[in-house]
């Protein structure tokens, strides 16, 4: 593994095995937010500080395996460009603020790039794992035993009463974010995703877009996370979102049986027109391709296209945005260049998937 295939595969190794529910669950994360015990945290520290616990996690886990996960890369973000930052930030291997606030920080990732570890980040260390569709429980266990492995060599921050402290207050206790990436198209269709958005927010859990805070929720694609981190076990936490990601599985699979009873003509034909933007544009933007592509998957897992994988839309979601289609033409692009160089790369992709005419 090497930081030139981080750059050059658009789709992560993991992401090309289907998970349960992975029709409307795309993928499932849990991430753990902690810090040393003996070091002020990144907000306050200072540039020698910081450089230490760089140097620590370079010295003792570049290039070391932990179970499954194989040979971890250390990268360093000081030693990117800015177009290399942001295309880890659309595979979601680093955060926005991780790219953005990157002198001090780095990113341990694992060969499969199921596992990074953001270093330097808000706080000291945050740990993320990924399974592909609905893989809540699992993702946890996972993380707990990843978080006993890094803790053999780190004394976190800990309080017997409060539990691990953090730089922002939201994740002190468990330290535990979960989410899950749901592509809900149906109910985008039908509009009852307007109605259900507040009521999620009101159990405590968060809506955003693909990319976590701050980012728009396009191609139908949402990222439900939790927002409670103090005064509840960490297996309470998935429980609670696991409850709600199975009432929205729930929702959108009714939405799609509705409008196929109802307009399925209708729906074929959306999904079919989309199809054909993908295939013969000459030039398209991305909040459309984000559209076709989530028309496409939905006509994929309906049945009316059954020529092309979901792994190919996957990998077209990240290969589609900017810093990707750069990194994959070798140099800047403006606007207008990166709209003509995603229609010609898409259109290049189905071709290599061998499609047959209907």
């Amino acid at each position: 593994m090497s930081l030139e295939q981080f750059m050059n595969e658009a789709i992560s190794p993991w992401l090309k095995d289907d998970g349960p529910d992975s029709d409307i669950v795309m993928s499932s994360r849990v991430r753990l937010a902690r810090n040393f015990e003996d070091t002020p945290f990144p907000l306050i520290a200072e540039e020698e500080q910081m450089d230490n616990i760089l140097s620590f996690f370079k010295n003792e886990f570049n290039h070391q395996s932990y179970n499954q996960y194989k040979d971890f890369e250390f990268v360093r973000m000081a030693d990117l460009n800015s177009t290399e930052k942001q295309v880890l930030v659309e595979k979601h291997l680093i955060s926005p603020h991780l790219a953005d606030k990157s002198k001090y920080g780095a990113s341990l990732i694992s060969k499969n790039e199921q596992v990074s570890i953001m270093v330097n980040e808000e706080d000291h260390i945050r740990a993320q794992l990924y399974f592909p569709g609905f893989q809540l429980e699992k993702a946890l266990q996972e993380a707990f035993e990843l978080d006993d492995w890094l803790e053999t060599k780190i004394n976190y921050a800990f309080d017997e009463n409060r539990g691990y402290l953090t730089s922002c207050p939201t994740n002190v206790g468990t330290g535990l974010r979960a989410s899950v990436m749901m592509h809900l198209p149906a109910l985008a269709l039908t509009r009852k995703i307007n109605r259900m958005l507040p009521a999620i927010n009101q159990l405590g859990l968060v809506v955003r877009g693909i990319y976590g805070e701050g980012s728009e929720a396009i191609g139908n694609i949402f990222q439900i996370s939790n927002q409670i981190t103090l005064g509840r076990s960490e297996e309470d936490i998935i429980e609670d979102l696991k409850g709600v990601v199975e009432k929205l599985i729930e929702h959108e699979r009714h939405a799609r049986t509705i409008l196929l009873d109802q307009s399925s003509l209708e729906l074929e034909d959306r999904v079919f027109r989309s199809y054909g933007i993908l295939q013969h544009s000459r030039i398209i933007e991305s909040k459309e391709t984000a559209k076709c592509l989530s028309d496409v998957r939905l006509g994929i897992d309906l049945g009316f296209i059954n020529n092309i994988s979901k792994s190919i839309l996957n990998e077209l979601v990240v290969l589609t945005q900017p810093a990707f289609l750069q990194q994959y033409a070798k140099k800047m692009l403006t606007p207008n260049e990166r709209d003509v160089f995603r229609a010609s790369l898409i259109r290049e992709r189905f071709t290599m998937e061998q499609k047959e005419e209907y």
